[in-house]
This record gives structure tokens, sequence and C-alpha cells, in this order.
């Protein structure tokens, strides 16, 4: 069987530049909208071959998902990266693994965060005006920092999303987030974390993990023998994770 066309195009909704991948029929509004945001230090577009890979794992996918991947609004250029973005900055001591206190760095709210929630926010919003759907239709997710500000997101918008989908994810902004996710309970959750990840320890996941489930949260936890990485198999979960959300 022939895999399904898939369409892509750039374009700007709310703050971001996007890329929207579809094999939605001409003229077919998307029944899900599912928006993942690249990891620190990736060119804007890093994600999009995921469209394709989870559409093969669920060929229902094509014909009823439009797929989102906003790029980070900081660029990377001045550290020598052209094409890096990020959507918020992180200390380069973390950076090296000379300073990396995790309890502590899951207390704060990272500087660039308010900024970079704000932007995803925008493009959610516009998303949702775009394709008619409710924020309960719409999808967030991403890889690293990617995940952490769409967790940020999915704890604060107005209307609780269809689920979040966090790859190698950590916790951030404890004390908000735990608050936040109270009136969350309910939200499924799909994660997937490296059991060998040398930048975000394993239990830095787990940590997210039990602060969601302990709030009320419904989390699928799925840990790989890994590195800091998106995982073929935590795909397959993820592809299935989405059609779940499409019901029916």
């Amino acid at each position: 069987m022939d895999a399904p066309k898939l369409r892509r195009v750039s374009t700007r909704l709310g703050e971001l530049d996007c890329q929207v991948v579809e094999g939605l029929p001409e003229g077919k509004s998307p029944e899900l909208a599912v928006v993942l945001c690249h990891g620190f230090g990736a060119p804007a577009g890093d994600l999009v071959p995921l469209a394709g890979e989870l559409v093969a794992l669920q060929a229902s996918l094509a014909q009823r998902v439009r797929f989102i991947f906003p790029g980070a609004p900081m660029s990377l250029a001045e550290r020598g990266m052209p094409n890096a973005r990020a959507w918020f900055p992180i200390p380069d001591a973390i950076l090296l693994g000379q300073m990396r206190d995790w309890p502590q760095f899951a207390k704060e709210v990272p500087p660039g965060m308010p900024a970079a929630r704000r932007a995803v926010t925008s493009v959610v919003a516009a998303v949702s005006a775009a394709t008619k759907l409710p924020y309960s239709k719409i999808v967030l997710g991403g890889f690293s920092q990617g995940g952490m500000v769409t967790t940020d997101v999915a704890l604060r918008l107005e209307e609780c999303p269809a689920g979040l989908c966090i790859l190698s994810g950590t916790l951030l902004a404890e004390p908000e987030w735990r608050q936040k996710a109270k009136a969350r309970q309910g939200l499924p959750v799909f994660q997937a974390h490296g059991r060998y990840d040398p930048l975000l320890p394993i239990a830095t996941g787990e940590h997210l993990r039990d602060m969601l489930v302990q709030e009320g949260l419904t989390v699928d936890f799925f840990p790989f023998d890994g590195p800091h990485t998106i995982d073929e198999e935590a795909l397959e979960r993820m592809a299935a994770f989405l059609k779940a959300r499409l019901g029916g």
C-alpha cells in the first residue's frame, strides 16, 4: 500500500513561523491538530519528519490530523550556530555539565519562559481560529526544551487541550506547574525518556511524571534504553496516543 501523500506549507501562525503538514483531502477540515515544538539548538524544521513517521505508523492520522511545527523565536547564531533556535536561554554551565542541580533547576522559571509561553500560546490560538477546532481537539508536545515549553502552555491554556506529548522533557517552575496541574485532572499525557540520557537524566523525567500523576493527570510513561533522543518504539506509542485522541 502506498504511503499517504503529505503536503507541507510554510506559514506564520501567531508570533511564529511554522511548518504545517497534512494529508487531508482538499477542502476537508482536520479533526485534530498536533502542535510539536523542537528542542534547544535544533533548526526550526527539525521535527517536521515526525509527521510522515507518525502517519506511517497510524495511517488513519493522514486524512484526519493537521501537524504544526513552530520554529522557536530565539536564534543561536551568536553562538556560532546560524540555523539553531531555542525557546529560552540555558546557562552555559548547565549545557557544559558543570552545574546541574536538577532539584533546584526544577523549581525555577527560566528567564525567557514567559515570552516562549506567549509565543506558543499565540500559535495554538491561531491554529484554533484557522481550523475552527476547540483547544480540546489540539494536542501539544515536543522534544526536550520543546516538551518543557508545551507542558507549560498545556497547563495554562484557558481550556484543557486534547493531550500532551513530552519527549525527553523535565520539570520546571514546579510550584507554578503543580498549582496549574490541579485544574488539568484527567489530561492524557504521553511521556517518553531514555534511561541513558546524559543531558536530562531519567530521574528528571520521573520527577515530572510523579508531579503530574500526583495532581490527577493520566500519564503513560515510557522509559526506553537510549540517550537523549526520540526512540522508535516511543514514536509507535505516540502514534497510538494520537489515534486515541481522535476517538471513533
